[in-house]
C-alpha cells in the first residue's frame, strides 16, 4: 500500500445523515474506504444513503456501521469507538469530524450563555474527543488523517456571530498545535473552513440567506460535493498538514 493510498481504510464520519457529511462518504467510499458514520436523530435518512452507498460502490464490498451519536455526550463517543472496534475491529484510520451546530444570532447581546456553551460543546470539544479516541491507534500504525470542519467564520466572517465564530476558531487553533505534534507519526491534520455551503441543515438553499447569498462574488452557494473534494484531497495527501482551507467562493 503506497503512503497515500486509502483502500481498505477505516474512516469516521460525524453528522453522515446528510450534507456534507453524506458527500464525504461517498466520496471516500468511491476509494475503497469502509466507514462508521454517525448521525443525531434522522435514522431513516442515513439508512437511505447506506444502502445507496453499498449499492453505487458494490465492488468494493464496504464494511459500513451506523451509529447513533450525541457528539455533545462525551459517554456517547466513547460507546461509539467501542461500538466501532467492536463491528469493524479496529479504530479509525481517518476522522472526518463533520457533526456541528449553529444558531443564527449575529449580536452578541442576542446570545445566552447556554448557547455559547452548547455551541462550543458541539463544534470544538467534541473533535478534541474524537481525536483522543482515534489518535493512540494512529501513532501505533504510524499512518492517520484527521480533517475537522471549520468555518469562514474562523477569520471572522459568516453570518451566525461570535458564539460560532468562537467555536471555528478554537478548532482551526487545536487543528494547527495537532498537526506539529503529530507530524512524527505520519498522521495529518488539517481543517476545511467553508462559507456558504447549500443542501446542508444551516444553510437549505440561497432563497434562504438572499442578502448574503448576493454578496457571494461566485453568485451561487457551494455543495457539499464540493466540500467533499477537499476533505477526500486532505485525506489522499498526506503531505499537507497544520493547513485550513477556505472554499468560499471568493468571500474573504
Amino acid at each position: 500500500m503506497s503512503i497515500n493510498d486509502l483502500r481498505g481504510r477505516l474512516a469516521l464520519i460525524t453528522g453522515a445523515s446528510g450534507g456534507i457529511g453524506s458527500a464525504c462518504a461517498d466520496q471516500l467510499a468511491q476509494h475503497g474506504v469502509h466507514l462508521a458514520l454517525t448521525y443525531s436523530s434522522n435514522l431513516e435518512a442515513m439508512n437511505r444513503i447506506v444502502e445507496e452507498l453499498k449499492t453505487k460502490h458494490a465492488e468494493h464490498q464496504l464494511r459500513i456501521s451506523v451509529h447513533q451519536v450525541d457528539v455533545g455526550s462525551a459517554e456517547q463517543i466513547e460507546a461509539l469507538f467501542q461500538q466501532i472496534e467492536r463491528e469493524h475491529e479496529q479504530r479509525p484510520d481517518i476522522l472526518v469530524s463533520n457533526a456541528g451546530y449553529g444558531k443564527r444570532f449575529p449580536n452578541v447581546w442576542d446570545i445566552t450563555l447556554e448557547e455559547f456553551d452548547y455551541t462550543l460543546n458541539i463544534n470544538l470539544r467534541a473533535s478534541f474527543i474524537l481525536v483522543k479516541g482515534v489518535v493512540e491507534h494512529m501513532k501505533a500504525q504510524r499512518w492517520g488523517r484527521i480533517v475537522f470542519m471549520s468555518s469562514i467564520a474562523a477569520q471572522g466572517g459568516g453570518i451566525n456571530g461570535c458564539h460560532y465564530a468562537a467555536s471555528k476558531g478554537g478548532l482551526t487553533g487545536m487543528m494547527k498545535n495537532l498537526s506539529t505534534r503529530l507530524a512524527e507519526y505520519n498522521i495529518s491534520v488539517n481543517d476545511v473552513a467553508p462559507a456558504m455551503i447549500g443542501d446542508t441543515g444551516m444553510i437549505p438553499n440561497a432563497n434562504a440567506i438572499p442578502e448574503v447569498a448576493a454578496g457571494i462574488p461566485l453568485k451561487r452557494l457551494g455543495t457539499p460535493e464540493e466540500t467533499a473534494n477537499v476533505v477526500t484531497m486532505l485525506c489522499k495527501t498526506g503531505y499537507m498538514t497544520g493547513q485550513s482551507l477556505l472554499l468560499a467562493g471568493g468571500l474573504k
